[in-house]
């Protein structure tokens, strides 16, 4: 039967229709990769170095990187500007886009994703995002960064090689500012500490938990296999937690990918990281979204904002589960 379940962290409406996974073509899988057609190499490849600013940081023995990362040749944001707006009409507001941009390069491998990288690989990997955010935090103009991985065209990567990106901006974005709102509304505990009591509590829609994170399909799932990554210990701020968490949830994020790609096949996703702004703490819990691209956005869910999720989280998290968990 078809529910209607509300997203505590957005506020927003998501339609459960398992239905719906019988019409044809419900699903996509990842596009492959062609060779570039003017023949240029990889940039983000040991060797090409020169294709890309100087890097900001390195990790690994010397003379041979593991992680890196370089300024974006693109910004979205660059600048020490402040948010300023400005009105030019009636209906045009304009603000400057001040910030900071950068590539996190996750391995010297073209063709590893991130769950196909060693544990080692991905504690480095969250080190040098912890770092990069402690770097973000002490800069006067900015108030918040946005740290995703796109992987696969479907998901928006430009470039094969596994990568994510760090946004450092000097504004808090609607969907940031919207969590923060919802957390400071819910009643009597933390609202991420009280899903990951009810959801182990429930125990249908946990595919992975130790005694330092647990991974989800939430109940309110937007997406088919959506998966909230959660760690146990209270904390605002990603860049402030201890080590062992950091390490504990790129460990859950690697598990997860491998199951994901064991059980579903080889389907693009989207992984969010969401923290505190910088000068704001209480209320929230810092936590990652995993949003697979296995079905396309459509002109419902563009035009009401309302998402139809054509498989159920506890199917979901039955299929994820099936699977003996890879190392």
């Amino acid at each position: 039967m078809n529910q209607l379940r509300l997203d505590p962290l957005s506020g927003r409406w998501v339609v459960v229709s398992p239905g719906r996974s019988e019409r044809p073509y419900s699903f996509v899988t990842r596009t492959p990769w062609v060779p570039d057609t003017l023949g240029r190499p990889c940039p983000f490849c040991p060797g090409n170095e020169e294709d890309t600013p100087p890097a900001l940081e390195t990790y690994g023995p010397t003379g041979r990187w593991l992680v890196r990362v370089v300024p974006n040749l693109f910004p979205a944001f660059e600048g020490d500007e402040p948010f300023v707006v400005a009105n030019r009409g009636p209906v045009f507001t304009q603000a400057s886009a001040g910030g900071i941009h950068e590539i996190l390069i996750f391995s010297p491998e073209h063709d590893a994703t991130l769950g196909m990288l060693s544990q080692e690989q991905v504690e480095l990997v969250m080190a040098a995002l912890r770092d990069r955010l402690e770097e973000h935090a002490s800069q006067p103009n900015l108030r918040y960064t946005q740290a995703i991985v796109n992987s696969g065209r479907e998901a928006g990567a430009s470039l094969e090689h596994p990568h994510g990106q760090l946004l450092g901006m000097s504004f808090i974005p609607r969907e940031l500012a919207e969590e923060q709102a919802r957390f400071a509304r819910f009643v009597g505990s933390c609202l991420l500490c009280t899903t990951i009591e009810a959801e182990e509590d429930s125990t249908e829609r946990v595919i992975y938990a130790n005694d330092r994170v647990v991974v989800v399909c939430p109940f309110w799932s937007a997406v088919p296999y959506e998966m909230l990554v959660m760690p146990r210990e209270h904390n605002p701020h990603l860049h402030r937690s201890p080590t062992e968490d950091l390490v504990a949830v790129g460990e859950a994020i690697r598990r997860t990918l491998q199951q994901l790609a064991h059980a579903v096949g080889d389907v693009a996703y989207n992984i969010v990281f969401h923290s505190a702004p910088y000068r704001v703490g209480e209320p929230y819990h810092w936590h990652a979204h995993i949003w697979p691209k296995a079905t396309t956005t459509a002109g419902f869910e563009l035009g009401t904002g309302v998402a139809i999720n054509v498989i159920s989280p506890e199917e979901a998290a039955e299929t994820l589960k099936v699977s003996a968990f890879a190392v």
